[in-house]
């Protein structure tokens, strides 16, 4: 299958024996919140759900239920990827600050990504691939992207689809 220019330049995918290869979710990383690299091929046969974060906004709490769910599937090939990002406002100034909050606050131990963006030309790849793939940005914090466990984009969700109800518990379903 040939890829489009849009795919390719927003996902890098590699390029083997000469002819493209899919693009999939295990070929991005981000610098990660612990100061080393969050890649995602570390995670490739499990489902995601990648969620860009924020630790003032309304939607902030979801951070527990979104540890809860990192736990709880864990066991079945399952992982939440947080994103944080300041592209609306409501992030801590640094990458410690976020790590604090989130480990105090909510007691998050699912892998995060460094501050970073989530939509605009700034974006971080993975958030460029998702935009080309399905014409579908974050417009605002606590957005969802599911990843299958083959590396596709299983669905997107937005900030009141919240993990154990609605439409993203029923998806979840599918993949653990």
């Amino acid at each position: 299958m040939l890829i489009g220019r849009r795919a390719l330049v927003a996902g890098g995918a590699a390029l083997a024996s000469g002819a493209a290869s899919p693009v999939t979710a295990w070929q991005f990383e981000w610098p990660s919140l612990d100061e080393g690299t969050l890649r995602l091929a570390d995670y490739r046969g499990k489902a995601l759900l990648v969620v860009n974060t924020a630790s003032f906004c309304a939607f902030t709490p979801q951070y527990k239920q979104l540890e809860a769910l990192h736990s709880q599937l864990a066991p079945r090939g399952f992982a939440v990827i947080g994103c944080p990002s300041q592209d609306f406002g409501q992030e801590s100034a640094t990458n410690s600050e976020v790590k604090a909050f989130c480990e105090l606050t909510y007691g998050v131990e699912f892998p995060m990504a460094a501050i970073g963006h989530v939509r605009g030309e700034n974006a971080a790849p993975f958030y460029k691939w998702v935009r080309a793939e399905k014409q579908w940005e974050p417009r605002w914090n606590f957005f969802k992207v599911l990843i299958a466990r083959d590396g596709s984009i299983a669905g997107t969700f937005g900030a009141d689809d919240e993990p154990g109800r609605g439409p993203l518990s029923r998806a979840l379903k599918s993949f653990v």
